[in-house]
């Protein structure tokens, strides 16, 4: 495939669609994020407190539990506008109305339990949304031409970044002026904004719903009662897609593959996760929102693209451990930076080398996401994959705060261990190299 071929895949308007999907999944994580540790910061709670209470959204290491559902039920009266945009419109509704009353907390560092109630809820159906927009996007490109999914995805990775700096540089850029609750009452206008954007993408036209049927026909037997209707529609909705991916791989190389995936970006989320509060030691909410938001946001757009065509080339594999070294590396610079103080510079190129390692492997990840899911349970399969992945992001992180503290605020020695966590992933990926290059190619067979 030539270099002009790759670039014209994305002239396809679903990549408008699926830039689209992007930002709405990217966005909800300026609410219960970013804006959310600068504001408790702000509020005068303490590092510890402020990495606990984003238990709250570890809710994204479980929605695997419920995919299945948004799999197989049509919403009522909403289903009509497609099944895939039913469930990401009513979701987006409810996030909306939780982020409006998020915003009348006025005394956050008294009402941490209320905030971490209302930000597992908007978790809870952002996490939702997630399972039906990565659906949404493998439906529409999982089996279509070899430059395909790698262009997918990074275009939900532009849109999910976009949907997540460039709200969250408005946010930091007002917060001193207008305040933290009116910021909020910002950010639940741009959830209705979204709404309306849903109704505008086309639903994916697939054979899901037909190899479903054939599935449970396997299980049904004649003359069952509704009882055992039940059952047998249960076992494929909960069932299914688990024993489908396992027969696919076979168990010890599927079990390596969910290690790594568990195992891959966790590094990257100790970072994450307590990013914001060490920014705030050091510089201003002006100074994050320009820096980390709108530099760090145009950075990681751009290098996903590039991140994208790259990938094409070298094929996923490689890209997976390319982007894990560099992630190392970036996290190296973080430490840098605490031993510096607050250089703008040294800053400017910790947040520039963390978004291009940050958009490089996440296109790769999950392009290497997408070539293992099948057709028949997208959403639970792709969710599956997915929820393994954040539970380091969501559930292990949380206790970065906690070290932190315990150190005394050892940031230099946070970000060093957060460098070595890469290393197991790393290895992992080299010992199943092989039989994950098979898969691609299978894949790529299966694409002609």
């Amino acid at each position: 495939m030539t270099l002009k071929d790759t670039l014209n895949t994305y002239l396809d308007k679903r990549i408008l669609w699926v830039f689209l999907m992007g930002c709405a999944s990217g966005f909800p994580w300026v609410l219960i994020a970013s804006a959310l540790a600068a504001w408790l910061k702000d509020a005068g709670v303490s590092r510890t407190e402020i990495g606990l209470v984003g238990i709250a959204y570890g809710i994204y290491a479980f929605n695997f539990l419920w995919a299945p559902l948004v799999d197989r039920i049509n919403l009522p009266v909403v289903t009509r506008i497609g099944q895939r945009k039913s469930w990401i419109l009513v979701t987006q509704g409810a996030m909306a109305l939780l982020t409006l009353y998020l915003a009348t907390v006025h005394s956050p560092a008294d009402s941490l339990v209320l905030i971490g109630l209302l930000i597992f809820g908007i978790g809870l159906f952002s996490a939702t949304q997630d399972i039906a927009i990565d659906a949404f996007r493998v439906d529409h490109f999982a089996y279509g031409s070899q430059a395909s999914i790698p262009a997918a995805s990074a275009m939900a990775t532009v849109g999910w970044w976009a949907g997540y700096s460039f709200p969250g540089y408005f946010a930091f850029a007002y917060a001193d002026t207008i305040g933290w609750n009116n910021v909020y009452l910002m950010l639940a206008g741009c959830l209705f904004a979204f709404m309306f954007a849903t109704l505008f993408v086309k639903e994916p036209v697939t054979e899901r719903e037909t190899l479903q049927r054939e599935i449970e026909a396997n299980y049904a037997k004649n003359g069952q009662s509704q009882i055992q209707r039940i059952v047998t529609w249960l076992t494929v909705t909960a069932w299914e897609p688990l024993a489908d991916f396992f027969k696919n791989h076979g168990v010890k190389l599927a079990i390596l593959i969910l290690t790594f995936i568990f195992l891959f970006k966790i590094g990257e989320a100790f970072l994450g996760r307590m990013s914001i509060v060490f920014y705030k030691e050091l510089f201003t909410n002006e100074e994050i929102g320009t820096y980390q938001k709108l530099y760090g946001g145009l950075a990681t757009c751009i290098f996903a693209l590039i991140g994208s065509v790259i990938n094409v080339r070298l094929g996923v594999t490689r890209g997976l451990f390319i982007g894990g070294v560099a992630m190392a590396g970036s996290n190296l610079l973080f430490a840098w930076l605490a031993m510096a103080g607050p250089d703008k510079s040294i800053l400017l190129l910790a947040i520039l080398t963390d978004n291009f390692t940050t958009a490089f492997s996440t296109v790769a990840f999950v392009s290497f996401l997408t070539a293992l899911t099948g057709k028949a349970f997208s959403a639970t399969q792709y969710a599956l994959l997915a929820s393994i992945g954040n539970a380091g992001r969501t559930v292990l992180a949380s206790s970065g705060g906690w070290f932190v503290d315990l150190t005394g605020g050892n940031w230099t020695l946070f970000f060093i261990i957060t460098a070595l966590m890469v290393i197991p992933g790393l290895a992992l990926l080299i010992s199943i190299r092989k039989p994950l290059e098979n898969i691609a190619t299978r894949h790529k067979d299966s694409d002609g």
